[in-house]
């Protein structure tokens, strides 16, 4: 057997079994989820027929309306202003000449190895000692913060794969560095940008438990919101909202990935 046939791992005996199973596990219980969003009856397990009723209830229900507005607007706001600092930190680590880039991306990308949990705790301790009243503020800034790491990826792996000469090659015709920026720069990173404004909005609105340690009152999200719902009984209209996030994630993701590949390729 070839050096390069025993590196493929679907060579081996049983990979293809388990790779089944591994898809299997993953994604029938969401596909069970979306299914039975659309049941008639109130149970979860039984089907009494197809139905948009428990979609109705949910566009319906103003505290369900009340929790998605919140979740959007911090997630627009994190993500927006997240991708504003994460494009100055990549602007400043990539293509450094005196070194200490890799330093600065392990600094930058380190959050991403932490446990949620720890960051939110840390967050929560940050925000009383302070002196900061939990609430709609707390959530906005902790998601700022956590969201930096996954909007500075794509932008850094956008920036790498320019050619680095164009500043130069600006500079030589007469360009400041603001204009070759704006001229130049910015719209060969716009795929980047919006690749990680993307990652770092589904991140933002699909996180739970972060925000559940700073959230204060009133300042509930769609994900606290089904988690509240969750403790009151398991209901088809759980799944219907768990239908809709996961719909608008797919799509999301789907765009940035697009967007991702349409980037490496100019």
């Amino acid at each position: 057997m070839s050096t390069a046939r025993l590196r493929d791992l679907r060579v081996f005996p049983g990979f293809g079994l388990l790779s089944v199973g591994c898809v299997v596990f993953l994604y029938v219980p969401i596909v069970v989820l979306a299914i039975y969003s659309f049941n008639d009856g109130r149970s979860v397990t039984r089907w009494a027929g197809f139905s948009f009723r428990w979609y109705q209830t949910v566009f319906a229900n103003q505290n369900i309306q009340t929790a998605a507005i919140n979740s959007v607007v911090i997630a627009i706001i994190a993500a927006t202003v997240a991708t504003v600092f994460a494009l100055g930190a990549a602007m400043a680590t990539v293509n450094r000449k005196k070194g200490g880039g890799e330093g600065a991306y392990v600094v930058l990308t380190f959050p991403l190895m932490v446990p949620e949990i720890v960051t939110a705790v840390a967050s929560l301790v940050f925000f009383v000692a302070v002196g900061i009243s939990l609430g709609f503020a707390t959530i906005l800034i902790a998601h700022i913060v956590f969201c930096i790491p996954f909007a500075y990826l794509p932008i850094k792996a956008r920036l790498e794969s320019m050619d680095a000469t164009l500043p130069s090659a600006a500079a030589d015709l007469y360009a400041s560095p603001a204009k070759a920026f704006l001229r130049i720069t910015l719209p060969l990173l716009v795929p980047g940008l919006v690749s990680g404004w993307l990652l770092a909005f589904i991140i933002s609105l699909d996180d739970f438990i972060i925000t559940a340690l700073v959230a204060g009152p009133g300042a509930t999200t769609l994900p606290l919101h089904i988690y509240g719902m969750l403790r009151l009984g398991m209901t088809p209209e759980v799944n219907a909202i768990s239908t809709l996030m996961l719909a608008a994630s797919t799509v999301l993701v789907l765009i940035s990935g697009l967007l991702g590949q349409a980037g490496r390729k100019h």
